[in-house]
């Protein structure tokens, strides 16, 4: 399979490593980029788009990164914080009454954006409804109590983040995720990312496939996964009612330079997130807000509000390989995002060659 693409000098390790993914079989299609000081530094593409193997990925392919879709499902929800809608740590039933029973009286957009909500799975009473339910889905929550006391404890809203999040902006802005996203976050900072596929994009959307058979069942985080039904099946993923619809915690259609250049402009003073935020919610959205055991992701882990922090990186990846990246010591960004789902080890040797530590990204 091919690469294309380009790197600047001092960037041919992270070409070799690409290749070597590309040579060995272990990716079948993927986009990188790499950003520093305001240009793409690294551009590549390597393998094919779509399962029959007939269109080359191109640096337009657009892919689903499962999770790291959620970092623009907090930008949306700041945007009403900054419009006054609500604010981080009222109640959330106050603008949502219904939603406040059951022990999430006290629930707080601060919760839910810090995976702290008690709701990182849909309940089992959510068993039969169909992946596009979303108002079924969202209602499911409203009725459930949380799985612990919110605050309490610690785990990635797997699958709950977008439903969540939509419930809020619904019941305090009067509009939806995908309003705000579409029609303020993604002009607001140029990105070529969407929920909800235009009819117009679609041919450039990449097929989903697995590495192997058994990869569902061997994640870790395969518990918060299972309700609704569907989210790893390729047959309901790769179809156009998913690529168009919003689920906003996983689907995400996106590119690997639009990723690169949003997280090479992310902590910026005078960047796109800070203009769309303001200071003190950009400040917000990158300070460390909790730290300890996630139990979706099986290890320690420190969020911000979107975000996995550490001392060296600011970084969301996603379940099945995606991830990107702003280099806290080298001020450089990264994304990877491939449709070829296995775990992490593809994008921690590219971060490698850039001389970083790519530990805790995803839910593998």
């Amino acid at each position: 399979m091919r690469v294309e693409g380009f790197v600047a000098d001092g960037y041919e390790p992270v070409r070799q490593v690409f290749q070597r993914l590309v040579d060995e079989g272990r990716e079948t299609g993927a986009g990188l980029s790499v950003r520093r000081d305001g240009r793409e530094v690294v551009r590549l593409s390597g393998g094919w788009a779509d399962a029959a193997r007939t269109r080359p990925w191109r640096d337009d392919t657009l892919v689903m990164p499962y999770s790291l879709s959620k970092t623009f499902v907090t930008l949306a929800a700041l945007v009403a914080v900054r419009d006054g809608a609500l604010t981080l740590d009222e109640p959330l039933a106050g603008r949502w009454p219904e939603y406040g029973v059951h022990g999430k009286e006290r629930t707080t957009l601060r919760q839910v954006l810090t995976h702290r909500a008690g709701q990182p799975r849909f309940p089992e009473t959510a068993a039969g409804l169909d992946l596009l339910d979303d108002r079924g889905l969202r209602e499911s929550l409203i009725r459930a109590a949380p799985e612990y006391v919110p605050g309490t404890s610690l785990g990635e809203h797997a699958l709950t983040y977008g439903h969540l999040v939509d419930g809020i902006l619904r019941a305090s802005a009067g509009t939806t995720l995908g309003e705000v996203f579409n029609g303020v976050v993604r002009p607001a900072l140029g990105l070529d990312a969407w929920f909800g596929v235009p009819d117009g994009a679609l041919e450039r959307v990449a097929d989903l496939e697995y590495a192997h058979p058994e990869w569902p069942r061997r994640l870790h985080a395969a518990p918060w996964l299972r309700i609704p039904d569907g989210a790893l099946d390729p047959e309901r993923t790769n179809s156009r009612a998913w690529r168009q619809s919003v689920f906003g915690a996983v689907n995400l259609h996106t590119t690997a330079s639009a990723m690169a250049e949003f997280f090479g402009r992310l902590t910026a003073e005078d960047g796109p997130v800070r203009a769309l935020l303001g200071p003190q919610l950009h400040t917000e959205l990158l300070t460390s807000q909790v730290t300890g055991h996630d139990e979706v992701f099986g290890t320690r882990i420190t969020w911000t509000l979107g975000f996995v922090r550490d001392q060296g990186k600011i970084a969301k990846g996603g379940i099945g390989g995606s991830a990107a990246w702003w280099s806290l010591r080298h001020h450089h960004a990264c994304a990877y995002l491939t449709r070829r789902l296995d775990d992490h080890s593809r994008a921690a040797e590219i971060a490698a060659a850039l001389g970083d530590d790519l530990t805790v990204v995803g839910e593998d």
